[in-house]
């Protein structure tokens, strides 16, 4: 127990906070109809502000990774929960399409790059032996799988109460519990373990963007963004249009929160042990045949309930191993910013998911496009990852 002294603080709270940044966001999804029914919009407009979001978040994410390495994550969650809280209350308020945007794309984006996992695990990767990195990455994303699962049929249950737009608004009330979260995250100076880490974050950025693996996991992140996003925000629209009960959606969602919660704990557990990228080859292959399962299965309500445990195991299991890759590559100096480079590439894909899922529906009527890119991009991200080596710097670069 020794090794996780000083770090039990920091990994409750920084899994706090990443059960309440990611479970309030996994329930967009059941606003997009009530929304878009009330205001007269088609579901492009949606579509359009959650992908801005996660455009604005992964675009931000380096940038608040640099001051996370620089200053501490205290700061830095401080100000995205108040962002993100701004947000939900103006998408409440629907003053126009282009205030929603404002708020459900912009400051949330924002808010979501302060309070999610770059910063978090840049924080914690700090505090615990390396050989734990991997474990505590994955214990804090199991934690904040279970936020995904709890906070769906919270927020199905305040649209009933109170209607979409009292939802949001106790939803940003939500929001602020992570600022007092945040002053249990400790600062503490990263650790060196040689000269080829101690650089600079300029120095850091050349060597990553010279490496050929920093390239290949930050396109095979831009696959899970597609599909996750893709998933979270339109399988409610997509099953309603197949004559299934929203209460089955949100069930399916919330099961994908449940069994990620063992998805994410056994990804950190096993990238402890096993090779990292070649883990993200098989959750990405995974990922492929339990979508065109469902898919090619006649859609029930059951089906749906199997396609949402399965996609579960997989679901958020992707980033206790990439941040892991990372930090097993270039340190954890600066990993808050290079893994906020990576998780950009990841929200380039959420972006696509989210946006084209609506714009391809608009256009042709059917999910059918948006399903068949998801499939096609998971077998993509399984070969990107696989040559994937997890050798440091300095290991290279004496084998050059």
């Amino acid at each position: 127990m020794h090794k996780w002294q000083g770090a039990g603080v920091a990994l409750i709270c920084g899994a706090l906070i990443l059960l309440v940044s990611l479970g309030v966001r996994h329930g967009f999804g059941l606003f997009l109809q009530p929304i878009s029914m009330d205001q007269g919009w088609g579901r492009g407009t949606f579509a359009f502000a959650i992908a801005l979001q996660n455009l604005v978040w992964g675009a931000s994410q380096p940038f608040t990774g640099i001051l996370a390495d620089r200053y501490g994550a205290k700061p830095i969650i401080i100000g995205g929960a108040v962002l993100y809280a701004s947000g939900l209350w103006i998408m409440s308020v629907v003053a126009g399409q282009g205030l929603f945007i404002l708020g459900a794309g912009v400051l949330i984006g924002l808010g979501l790059s302060g309070t999610t996992f770059p910063v978090i695990f840049g924080a914690i990767s700090r505090l615990v032996q390396p050989a734990q990195r991997s474990l505590a990455m994955g214990i804090t994303m199991a934690v904040g799988s279970f936020g995904q699962f709890a906070m769906l049929p919270i927020s199905l249950g305040l649209i009933m109460e109170f209607d979409w737009q009292g939802a949001l608004i106790v939803l940003s009330g939500l929001a602020l519990a992570m600022i007092p979260l945040a002053f249990g995250i400790r600062f503490a100076p990263a650790p060196v373990a040689n000269a080829q880490e101690d650089v600079s974050f300029g120095q850091a950025l050349r060597d990553a963007f010279r490496e050929r693996d920093f390239w290949l996991l930050s396109l095979g992140f831009f696959a899970c963004g597609f599909q996750v996003v893709f998933i979270a925000v339109h399988l409610p629209a997509y099953l309603a249009d197949k004559g299934i009960d929203s209460g089955v959606a949100t069930t399916v969602l919330a099961l994908i929160g449940l069994v990620n919660i063992a998805g994410a704990y056994l990804a950190g557990l096993w990238g402890g042990r096993l090779r990292k990228p070649m883990l993200l080859s098989w959750i990405y292959l995974a990922r492929a045949v339990v979508i065109a399962a469902f898919l090619l299965i006649p859609i029930s309500a059951a089906s749906a309930y199997g396609f949402g445990a399965l996609m579960g195991l997989f679901w958020l299991s992707t980033v206790p191993l990439t941040n892991g890759t990372v930090a097993a590559v270039f340190g954890v100096k600066h990993m808050s910013m290079l893994g906020g480079i990576v998780f950009f590439a990841h929200q380039l894909g959420s972006f696509a998911g989210g946006w084209l899922g609506g714009w391809l529906y608009d256009l042709t009527g059917s999910y059918d496009l948006a399903w068949s890119i998801a499939i096609a991009l998971s077998l993509v991200a399984a070969v990107l990852n696989w040559p994937i080596t997890e050798r440091s710097l300095a290991q290279r670069r004496t084998s050059a």
